[in-house]
């Protein structure tokens, strides 16, 4: 499968490069990886995603030139469609523009949509893929592809805290730091250069700390009126659903966030022991074992007794 999409990139000239909508660390990290280096090359490139960057990222090498809107009749020979699990995600319109499509990803039940379709659900982040196929080129990895390459590996393993920090996690990861990758100003870019009106989100969003009765699932809800007080957005959760996760004896934590007056993003994140993607995907949502979401229709109270009903049997089994 490298292989081809290495033949791929070397007979074509025009490439678009895109991956899911708001963006997370490694789908916007590979976009910019593949981008760069794409351009490196010679090639005609757009990087491209249907929303605007997060603040914590906009320092990525290249995110200056991510465009949220194509042309009407832009053209492209091949497009990349990176960490979105299906086209829709990234946005079904982009087939319309391209000759051809190449999925990448690493989520478990990725769909067929690329005429290409690299898809390593043991990959920890759709950076590495973006390495692999780099690396197979024999490109020389300059210091822009390298801190993407970098960051999206950072960024999806939580900080090498999660059970996908794998072997080559850290391995891809050394070699981007002996290329002169600074794992402290990364660090700090996105973990500790926080807009004010996150941090008062936040303490709302703590004031909604619930614990279940069994100890073994906690969440943090945020709503509209929140948003508004704090004078933040979506794009300032990014994180909290760690918050619940963190406390002793939870095995799944939640995020509710609200997204519409009657309707919320649910996400889900797992110690390990709790598939929470099939949860997520019961509910028509999808992502991995050990994190997922899914948008769920009707009010707060409602949501937490959709979601209650299908958690609580799997926590009574383990």
């Amino acid at each position: 499968m490298v292989r081809k999409i290495a033949e791929l990139i070397r007979d074509n000239r025009r490439f678009l490069v895109a991956a899911h909508g708001k963006p997370d660390g490694d789908a916007l990290a590979a976009t910019l990886a593949l981008a760069n280096a794409l351009k490196s090359m010679g090639k005609e490139v757009v990087a491209y995603n249907q929303d605007h960057p997060p603040v914590d990222l906009q320092f990525l090498p290249g995110c200056d030139a991510l465009v949220t809107t194509l042309e009407a009749g832009s053209r492209f020979d091949v497009g990349f469609i990176l960490d979105a699990g299906s086209l829709d995600r990234a946005g079904s319109h982009l087939k319309e523009h391209c000759r051809l499509l190449v999925n990448i990803d690493h989520h478990p039940y990725s769909e067929s949509f690329g005429a290409v379709n690299y898809v390593d659900v043991r990959a920890c982040a759709t950076g590495v893929l973006v390495y692999r196929i780099l690396a197979f080129m024999n490109y020389t990895f300059d210091l822009p592809v390298a801190t993407c390459v970098y960051t999206a590996i950072l960024s999806d393993t939580g900080s090498f805290r999660y059970s996908n920090a794998d072997r080559e996690a850290f391995e891809v990861a050394g070699r981007m730091i002996e290329l002169g990758v600074d794992p402290w100003e990364i660090s700090s870019r996105l973990y500790e250069s926080q807009p004010e009106e996150r941090l008062h989100l936040l303490g709302m969003a703590l004031g909604t700390l619930e614990v279940s009765p069994c100890g073994r699932y906690a969440s943090l809800t945020v709503t509209l009126d929140m948003y508004q007080m704090a004078g933040a957005s979506a794009e300032h959760t990014d994180r909290f659903v760690n918050y619940p996760r963190s406390i002793e004896g939870v095995e799944v934590a939640l995020f509710y966030r609200q997204v519409d007056e009657n309707r919320f993003k649910v996400g889900f994140r797992s110690r390990g022991r709790v598939d929470v993607g099939a949860i997520a995907r019961q509910l028509g949502g999808g992502g991995h074992h050990n994190a997922a979401g899914a948008l769920v229709d009707g009010s707060i109270d409602l949501v937490k007794q959709k979601v209650s009903r299908l958690l609580t049997p799997v926590l009574a089994a383990l």
